[in-house]
């Protein structure tokens, strides 16, 4: 079985996000990102980074061109990371919950939330997507995620095709890493903790899940539990309340360990994900 080549080293920012102040937080986030003094390769913000979990797109949503979008290429760039965060984007006149994946070159791939929250009218105010985003580095694989996809598990199922029906051998892995940005309140952290390690468990892979702590402008409250989680779903970092910011490198050896040594994936009900 194919592994990525070598260790990755992946930055998670846990911090309260000044509500529907788009440059506060840009500014906020640019001097804390500065401040760290590891090494960095993939640097992840919470969800709606720039704004908090805002219902208003009318007001807050910019084009790709814009100036947060701008602001992710020129902090990538400055300090040779890969940035990942979601932002309000407005295309074709329609409102995304929109996941970028930003180089140092300023090249990018998006991807907007399939699972939009109706308890919160997300659904009413954005318009969801219909295809995940798979990054590579260094020969690792990130499935790239927004907060409330974490409830369903399809979406994030290692998914295999086989060449013929009576084909029973398993192709490579879709991905190693699953990375999740989100706003998710205090009151439902247990799902949220339970769900991340259960992610890891089902698809033998690492999970990122980078959440925001603070209260926002409607009042709730969220306690961050940003966690690091590896494939056997034993948690390597977490961390509740504070604002934080932390780097950790994911070790190859692991990865191989659990594929290898318990070839689960190999048993898994083949089939493909569609729209």
């Amino acid at each position: 079985m194919k592994q990525p080549a070598q260790a990755l080293t992946i930055t998670i920012v846990q911090t309260d996000i000044y509500w529907e102040d788009k440059q506060a937080n840009l500014d906020m986030l640019e001097k804390k990102i500065r401040l760290v003094k590891e090494k960095m390769e993939i640097v992840v913000l919470p969800e709606m980074f720039s704004t908090g979990f805002s219902m208003k797109p009318e007001q807050l949503a910019e084009k790709m061109e814009g100036p947060s979008v701008k602001w992710m290429k020129k902090l990538s760039a400055s300090l040779n990371i890969i940035l990942v965060g979601s932002l309000i984007i407005e295309e074709g006149g329609k409102y995304f919950n929109r996941l970028i994946w930003m180089l140092p070159n300023g090249e990018y791939g998006h991807y907007d939330k399939r699972h939009l929250f109706g308890h919160a009218m997300e659904d009413q105010h954005y318009t969801a997507g219909n295809k995940r985003l798979i990054a590579s580095v260094k020969g690792w694989k990130l499935n790239l995620q927004v907060c409330y996809d974490l409830r369903f598990p399809v979406w994030a199922r290692q998914a295999y095709s086989l060449k013929a029906p009576q084909e029973t051998a398993v192709q490579e892995p879709e991905y190693d890493v699953l990375v999740y940005v989100a706003n998710w309140p205090e009151s439902r952290s247990n799902a949220w903790k339970t769900l991340l390690q259960a992610r890891a468990i089902e698809n033998q892979c690492y999970i990122v899940g980078v959440n925001r702590t603070g209260n926002d402008g409607n009042d709730v409250y969220y306690s961050g539990d940003s966690m690091i989680v590896d494939p056997m779903g034993a948690v390597i970092y977490s961390h509740g309340h504070k604002e934080i910011i932390f780097t950790c490198s994911l070790p190859l050896d692991k990865l191989t360990e659990v594929r290898s040594g318990l070839p689960f994936l190999k048993d898994a009900d083949p089939f493909m994900i569609g729209n």
